[in-house]
């Protein structure tokens, strides 16, 4: 999600935390995330077990771990399984990066990267990007180039493509919210010609359709472990009083949605207040979890928040920066990457990532 509009999206953000402002409370102490941290007193504290469901994908002995800092806004994290390798976007300097397994060496990746911000891989391991900046969703080929997969609907550019996923068949799935057009930061500035929707490129012919336009902003996406269902975040509350700070989850029937309803309100209770912030990027496990990227409340909400299949709460990893997006990785797919802000996370669960990327 980007995090920036012509009507000054910082300060709608401060005007929220102000609203939300836990009285009384002080601040947390800072905790060294680096690799020259402390020890960290085991079981992981900021790792949280809400329910105890969730408890058997806790870690106890796996410290939260930052692997590198210094982006402007952080965002679209995938795993590249061939690779071993972790990559993501950093928007406002239109660059890719990636972190090395067998190493933790952060190298840049790619460079311009058209401002892009969601990322994943099909099932050939071919990269797709989000490019804010192109206002456009390519996929870069084995050989070099670069194949625009989508960048006008109906006559019109797309406002700014934000999150994708792959199906089975093939078919790239993306949001396009309009957030990289609001202001030069992280895109260009310029008018959204298109009502935000969500979209499915067919694998075939390329046709481009509009699956549902009946979310605010559109923001990150995933389908359950069978692809029988689509999570949509909804981040329309940036810009849209009536927006409800949710997921909405829809039946998938082949290249179509039906029945989309909410799957859960991101609202919880905190400091004996009720406070939502808005979920980002999102993941499913093999057990049909939803692993969320969270934020704009502050301590004790930014992180990560995890429900399972039925819309409850039963986990959070708190993280001292937003959370813009995540993904799992490693050869078991059992470490949970955390693009946060300026930083990159990584912890141990006994969770598996489902999907390709």
């Amino acid at each position: 999600m980007s995090m920036l509009s012509r009507r000054g999206f910082a300060s709608a953000c401060a005007a929220v935390g102000a609203a939300i402002t836990l009285k009384g409370q002080d601040p947390a102490p800072i905790r060294d995330y680096g690799p020259n941290a402390s020890p960290v007193r085991y079981p992981e504290p900021d790792v949280v077990v809400l329910d105890p469901e969730f408890a058997k994908y806790k870690v106890g002995n796996s410290p939260i771990r930052r692997v590198h800092t210094g982006d402007l806004w952080a965002e679209g994290i995938a795993w590249n399984g061939v690779g071993q390798f972790v990559m993501w976007s950093d928007i406002p300097n239109n660059v890719q990066r990636r972190y090395l397994m067998e190493d933790g060496h952060v190298s840049t990746y790619r460079n311009p990267a058209g401002n892009s911000n969601g990322n994943t891989f099909d099932q050939e391991g071919r990269q797709i990007s989000c490019e804010h900046g192109n206002r456009r969703v390519v996929r870069y080929e084995y050989n070099g180039k670069t194949t625009v997969l989508a960048s006008t609907f109906g006559g019109k550019k797309l406002n700014a493509p934000n999150d994708a996923v792959v199906s089975p068949d093939g078919a790239v799935w993306f949001t396009d919210p309009g957030y990289g057009s609001l202001g030069d930061y992280e895109g260009n500035m310029g008018p959204l010609e298109l009502k935000e929707a969500v979209y499915r490129i067919d694998p075939k012919s390329g046709k481009v359709d509009k699956v549902t336009d009946e979310i605010f902003k559109p923001n990150g996406l995933c389908f359950s472990p069978d692809f029988k269902l689509l999570y949509i975040a909804d981040t329309g509350a940036s810009h849209y009083k009536e927006a409800p700070k949710n997921i909405k989850v829809f039946d998938v029937d082949g290249a179509k949605l039906s029945k989309g309803r909410e799957f859960i309100s991101m609202e919880m209770e905190l400091g004996g207040k009720k406070v939502a912030g808005l979920a980002d990027g999102i993941r499913a496990d093999t057990d049909g979890n939803v692993w969320v990227g969270a934020g704009w409340v502050g301590a004790g909400y930014d992180g990560v928040h995890i429900f399972n299949p039925q819309g409850k709460r039963i986990g959070q990893i708190k993280l001292p920066e937003i959370c813009g997006n995540l993904c799992f990785g490693g050869l078991k797919r059992n470490i949970l990457f955390m693009a946060a802000s300026q930083s990159i996370y990584r912890v141990f669960t006994e969770a598996k990532g489902a999907g390709y990327a």
